[in-house]
């Protein structure tokens, strides 16, 4: 049956008419993953040398340790952000007579494929053959690669199993990204270190190495639960299209913008419904974390503010740039009938603005949280927070107006470039340069507050003539909106 799958996978493929920008998508992916192995294994290769000179005068097996479970922490962010939820168009099938088991199993081995499960291979399996087997014994050495291998499939599954889970419930993500904020807050502040809690688990299996089994145990559970969770929810998907259709009111907040709100909601569900505008909006939560490699103690202390204002300005509105760089593509299969409905182009742009000051304003409130780390770094995100929107909101919508590239919304946001062109590209100059013409006249001169005073006015300033940039975007809008229409009808 695993045979009869992949040979129909394969005929799809060869009969599809985008096989040739799939087929260079693939090379594309294909060099880069060659690439990233190729170092890895290159790195773990002279991994004692580059530990002895990074750390000097510490244990190499010690930091050995330490980094393992560091480094699949890290391997469970990329892959919620980046690992994309195997697929098989499982409809001609479900009526024929193939039990749901062998399904679930194809889908379940084919997630292993990924470039994720061997790049610890590479990393870590050369120092243990040579490091660990010539000071300790083969079988030890053995354990370890069974470890290494075994946090691989664990993390693989785990992050497959949340990301189904959080297609079907919601509130999950937002559990989830709290619970990553908490521990990277408690790892800041010392309250405990992922470092020793690693050596402590393999210095334990360096002295018992049948231990190692324990984590093929726990990947081993994760693939029964994926397992048992598709066999119960396979047809979730197929059955979600004929759940009776939600008004606005799903959102009664939204409620008291009319038409602007109806129009923002309906944009929520097109975000929460489709996978690569989701895939967006999770990524620009992820961003969040930023905060813990450009807000430095030394910085904040000197009141070199400036150097933390790219953080700040992404951190408050990454949503708006991430998300907003391909609008008005997002709604390019059904944007002629936008245009035909009675739909007034100025409420359109307004339900724009006011959904990326949502966006802006939930990430800030999150991103408050680094205020627990000094006071200053609230002053900077605040004044983030007005940019982003008051002008940034017409950075990105002005750039929009200049954007024809149609988007298939089913395909995930990595490696995709479906929708890219030249505006998104330009987009960033503008966007992220502009704080700095605002602020680094006053921090050149000795006055970072001020600075900052300045860029949180401005993007103020712009807020309450919001009205006046609507109307700009709108003209500018109208001016190509039969170009940007033309432009959608043309599938990538």
């Amino acid at each position: 049956m695993l045979n009869t799958f992949l040979d129909h996978q394969w005929k799809a493929f060869w009969r599809s008419k985008n096989k040739g920008s799939t087929i260079a998508t693939q090379i594309f992916i294909g060099i880069v993953v060659l690439y990233l192995l190729a170092v890895a294994f290159f790195l773990g290769i002279g991994l004692e040398i580059f530990i002895e000179k990074i750390f000097p005068g510490k244990d190499v097996f010690t930091i050995f340790n330490g980094v393992i479970l560091y480094y699949f922490a890290v391997d469970f962010l990329m892959r919620m952000q980046l690992q994309e939820l195997p697929t098989l168009s499982i409809v001609p099938y479900l009526h024929l007579k193939i039990p749901k088991k062998k399904i679930v199993n194809f889908l379940n081995t084919r997630a292993l494929f990924s470039a994720f499960n061997l790049l610890p291979v590479f990393l870590f399996v050369p120092f243990c053959v040579t490091a660990i087997s010539s000071v300790y014994d083969p079988f030890t050495a053995l354990m370890y690669v069974v470890s290494i291998a075994s946090l691989a499939i664990f993390n693989n599954y785990l992050a497959l199993y949340l990301k189904r889970k959080s297609i079907q419930n919601l509130r999950i993500v937002p559990i989830m990204f709290l619970l990553i904020i908490v521990t990277g807050l408690m790892e800041y502040f010392k309250v405990f270190s992922i470092a020793e809690i690693s050596n402590g688990v393999f210095a334990f299996i360096t002295s018992y190495p049948a231990a190692g089994f324990g984590f093929t145990l726990l990947a081993i559970f994760l693939y029964q639960l994926n397992s048992r969770y598709l066999r119960n929810n396979l047809y979730v998907e197929e059955l979600s299209k004929n759940e009776e259709k939600k008004t606005s009111t799903d959102y009664p907040f939204l409620d008291r913008f009319g038409e602007i709100g109806v129009l923002v909601a309906m944009e929520l569900k097109l975000i929460l419904r489709n996978k690569r505008s989701r895939s967006a909006i999770t990524m620009s939560m992820l961003f969040l974390l930023y905060g813990f490699l450009f807000y430095k103690k030394e910085l904040l202390d000197k009141d070199n503010l400036e150097l933390m204002l790219f953080a700040s300005v992404f951190m408050t509105g990454n949503s708006i740039s991430i998300y907003g760089q391909f609008m008005f593509g997002w709604q390019s299969a059904h944007f002629d009938g936008l245009m035909a409905n009675k739909i007034s182009v100025r409420n359109f742009i307004k339900a724009k603005f006011l959904m990326f000051t949502l966006f802006s304003t939930l990430t800030t409130l999150v991103a408050c949280l680094y205020g627990l780390i000094s006071w200053k770094i609230l002053v900077i995100q605040f004044a983030a927070y007005f940019y982003n929107i008051g002008i940034g909101t017409v950075i990105v919508l002005y750039f929009a107006t200049r954007n024809y590239r149609s988007m298939d919304l089913s395909k995930g946001s990595s490696f995709n470039f479906q929708g890219v062109g030249a505006s998104q590209w330009v987009l960033g100059l503008p966007y992220f340069l502009s704080p700095y013409l605002i602020v680094l006249p006053f921090s050149l001169s000795g006055s970072p507050y001020w600075g900052l005073l300045a860029l949180g006015g401005c993007g103020l300033t712009a807020l309450l003539t919001r009205e006046f940039w609507v109307d700009f975007i709108v003209n500018e809008f109208n001016k190509r909106k039969y170009k940007i229409t033309e432009g959608f009808r043309e599938k990538s």
